[in-house]
């Protein structure tokens, strides 16, 4: 697991993005090794909870680079392949019997905020940046889109799904998107904090609890919906616009319905 690394400290499992040099960006691989690391340690019977962290400025920026440039080229059967293993990966996460806490220590954008979202909780420091860039590409941000409404409400995802605005870590407590925000001295105090609570209490309790609300909390992510976001997409990366937003992002320059 080259992207990542995975730390045990007794009952707590720590998986963290390693790659601060791309902005621990997604590509095929990272999204395999994220699915590898929430897979094991949801399965040790020791682990009661698992904070997601990463290194350097930025949480997660979306896609890599090169794994975008890949996709830019991609027919649309090749999109569905590739969005069902983000798709398979966000349920993972979504769906790991121990309750998760995002460590949010820099700036979330695209499918980062996929990754937030798909944690049971989320601390972030002040000076984060949130951002669902994806129409600003030609794209849509589908296949998180089950976590991310879920987790800021449809209101403010109508807002910022539909103008890709930044907006700042004050803002993403006020929708419900992170939980509490800290200095940066304190982050990792406010996750302690969280850890701790989780850690004292019954561990048939909780697991049976985060089970309990995925069954209640609004509509199930099922098979069905991920289909569909996962179709979604890729009718969307394979289109004229959708192909032209992320040629014109790696070469640089506007898009050819801004010029």
């Amino acid at each position: 697991m080259s992207a990542l690394s995975i730390t045990y400290d007794g009952p707590r499992a720590t998986i963290t993005l390693t790659q601060p040099e791309v902005r621990n960006a997604f590509s095929d691989e990272v999204i395999a090794d994220i699915t590898a690391a929430f897979t094991e340690v949801g399965r040790r019977d020791e682990v009661r909870v698992v904070v997601l962290a990463a290194e350097g400025p930025a949480f997660c920026a979306g896609a890599n680079l090169n794994w975008m440039r890949r996709m830019a080229d991609y027919t649309r059967g090749e999109n569905l392949q590739d969005a069902g293993k983000l798709a398979q990966m966000l349920r993972v996460i979504y769906e790991c019997p121990k309750p998760t806490i995002a460590r949010v220590q820099g700036d979330v954008y695209a499918g980062g905020m996929g990754l937030v979202a798909a944690c049971d909780m989320a601390v972030s420091v002040d000076s984060a940046g949130f951002c669902l860039s994806e129409v600003k590409l030609g794209l849509i941000p589908a296949t998180i889109s089950p976590y991310v409404i879920r987790s800021m409400g449809p209101r403010a995802a109508h807002r910022y799904f539909l103008t890709a605005e930044r907006f700042d870590a004050a803002e993403a407590l006020r929708i419900g998107f992170v939980h509490a925000v800290v200095a940066a001295e304190g982050l990792d105090a406010k996750v302690d904090e969280l850890a701790k609570a989780i850690t004292v209490a019954s561990p048939n309790a909780v697991q049976a609890c985060k089970k309990l609300l995925q069954d209640v909390a609004e509509r199930d992510i099922n098979t069905e919906l991920i289909a569909a976001t996962v179709e979604s997409i890729a009718d969307i990366r394979a289109s004229s616009e959708g192909k032209e937003g992320v040629q014109s992002f790696l070469q640089k320059r506007k898009p050819r319905w801004l010029a």
